[in-house]
């Protein structure tokens, strides 16, 4: 008997009625062809997120929403994790559906400070002027770690140093838009130089208690910013149970600071030594390189050098992992740059737990800066006495200072760990022709500004903290009487704003009512103090924290300008 079509409920049909699909965006087959045949044989953990959206944008220069369909297929999870974390990276451009994909070629201006005070933002109207929108897209930047060649952009991933329009344009006529990867010191070279002798030596008959002591001897303390023991870290991560893991913070994105770039681009296996020797102290089962995806040249000269490694037999294939950070400053931040490791936005953990303890996928994990690791390789080959046996104003050791804006000869220099700027000034070959010395900032935005009175303070660990700044990442800055103090610290207060992760509003709300407030002819001295001490006693991490610093030595040093 046939059913009465008023009754049929929910199963009655019709046009227009009933789903062919399943709700939500459908899985495109030529995407999803696409995406398979860059993932290729990879395992799809979704620890390899980043990466593979690395891939994708590499190939097609965006992340389309067809493709992101089609990668969420392949890694099991939702878009919207997808999406997330693609939409967190300033390297990522998410297109959907009905929007215009970026031109082929993208050309990022750095505008922080060293290069704002050589003209960035002259030299990117120019570029937006002269180029075809369409055909060349010119995007602001933060500090690409080229500090002494500034004013510095990319231009797809070639850099281009004292840039101007007429270099840009013949380099895009020329097609020249990939990394010069640097001459450096390789594999063989350093062999033939003495190297991995010690690290062999150590898996051989090593004790890493008696290494663990010459390091502290040598009074080697965390050189990417927060100046922590760096013998000490072993001994708290060997204290918990394996599996270990090693990660290496090469996210060296404090604007001013490139010292780290400047050992890679020369010497990568002294790092590499450095690396494997603390992986074999706390008995790593891995160990992760985190590089920031603005040094494209240094990303090729180490899949390299860890090729001719497991070639060689010095670490199994996969031993070292080496990952691509995408455009976050934040990430610089340890458990950050963990967060990222795994494949997620990279944004700061709560504490405690520490990394030593909880780290990469939960496990006890070392983390050491690169130039920490190549310290650690100098100090294992000659002795504790390579840093030690130098002092000067009562301080000992040796320090790579970053040296760039108003000097003669901006570059890194290796110097007594008791500089001061008189010092740093003379061994960078004096001011600039024209110029006057009127102010540093010692140690990247987070230290804020002093005045050229204050020549005599030794930078260093500790010596900074009475005068209420610090050494940092001695990215160390020079401003001359013809610059303005408040402009600089706006600067400086733009790069927070623009890098915030975003994850808590002490921070996130802070930097932008700080950016505004800063904009006015006078500022409200008052009411940037308070919100200043807000960020600091409740934000979650050291960007939040330390953001307050330029308002607040500015204030106190240059209340003429503000």
């Amino acid at each position: 008997m046939a059913l009465d079509d008023s009754k049929k409920g929910i199963w009655k049909s019709g046009k227009g009625k009933g789903r062919k699909t399943p709700k939500g965006r459908q899985l495109d087959d030529t995407a999803h062809a696409e995406v398979l045949e860059l993932l290729g044989d990879r395992p799809r953990n979704r620890d390899l997120l980043i990466e593979f959206l690395h891939l994708i944008q590499d190939a097609y220069g965006h992340l389309s929403a067809a493709h992101i369909r089609a990668l969420a297929e392949e890694m099991r999870t939702g878009q919207a994790e997808v999406y997330e974390v693609a939409s967190f990276y300033a390297h990522f451009d998410v297109v959907k559906e009905g929007e215009t994909p970026p031109p082929a070629l993208t050309i990022r201006v750095c505008d922080s400070l060293s290069c704002e005070l050589a003209g960035a933002q002259e030299l990117k109207k120019a570029l937006e002027d002269g180029l075809d929108p369409t055909e060349v897209r010119v995007l602001r930047a933060p500090c690409m770690g080229r500090c002494d060649t500034a004013p510095t952009l990319e231009l797809g991933h070639k850099h281009i140093d004292h840039a101007t329009p007429e270099k840009v344009l013949a380099a895009i006529h020329a097609g020249e838009t990939h990394a010069v990867i640097p001459d450096y010191q390789g594999y063989a070279e350093y062999v033939a130089d003495g190297g991995y002798r010690k690290l062999k030596e150590l898996r051989a008959n090593g004790n890493w208690e008696e290494v663990q002591a010459k390091i502290k001897e040598a009074g080697l303390r965390g050189l990417g910013g927060a100046g922590f023991p760096s013998g000490t870290k072993w001994g708290f991560v060997r204290a918990n149970a394996g599996p270990r893991y090693v990660a290496v913070n090469g996210d060296e994105g404090e604007p001013g600071t490139f010292k780290d770039r400047h050992h890679l681009e020369r010497e990568p296996h002294m790092f590499l030594e450095g690396m494997l020797i603390s992986a074999w102290a706390v008995e790593a089962d891995k160990a992760f390189i985190y590089m920031r995806d603005e040094y494209p040249a240094v990303l090729e000269l180490l899949r390299r050098e860890i090729a001719a490694l497991e070639k060689a037999g010095i670490v199994e294939p996969g031993y070292i992992d080496l990952r691509r950070g995408a455009g976050a400053y934040i990430c610089g931040e340890e458990s950050a740059m963990i967060e990222s490791i795994e494949g997620k936005r990279g944004e700061p953990r709560h504490r405690p737990p520490f990394v030593a303890q909880v780290g990469i996928f939960g496990q006890p994990t070392l983390v050491h800066n690169v130039e920490t690791l190549y310290w650690v390789a100098r100090v294992c080959r000659v002795g504790p006495e390579v840093m030690n046996s130098v002092e000067k104003n009562g301080r000992k050791g040796l320090r790579n200072y970053s040296v760039s804006g108003r000097v003669a000869n901006p570059g890194v220099f290796l110097l007594p760990a008791g500089s001061t700027i008189t010092d740093i000034i003379e061994a960078a070959g004096g001011m600039a022709e024209g110029h006057v010395f009127k102010a540093y900032q010692p140690g990247g935005p987070s230290s804020g500004l002093l005045p050229a009175s204050m020549s005599d303070v030794p930078l260093d660990f500790d010596t900074l903290q009475p005068h209420g700044t610090f050494i940092g990442s001695a990215a160390v800055v020079v401003l001359s009487e013809k610059d303005s103090a408040k402009e600089a610290a706006l600067n400086m207060l733009r790069f927070f704003e623009d890098e915030s992760c975003g994850q808590c509003t002490p921070c996130r709300v802070g930097c932008e009512k700080a950016v505004k407030l800063m904009q006015a002819d006078t500022w409200d001295q008052d009411l940037l103090e308070e919100l200043s001490q807000t960020m600091v006693d409740a934000s979650i991490c050291g960007l939040g924290q330390a953001a307050p610093n330029p308002i607040r030595m500015t204030i106190k040093h240059f209340p003429e300008e503000v």
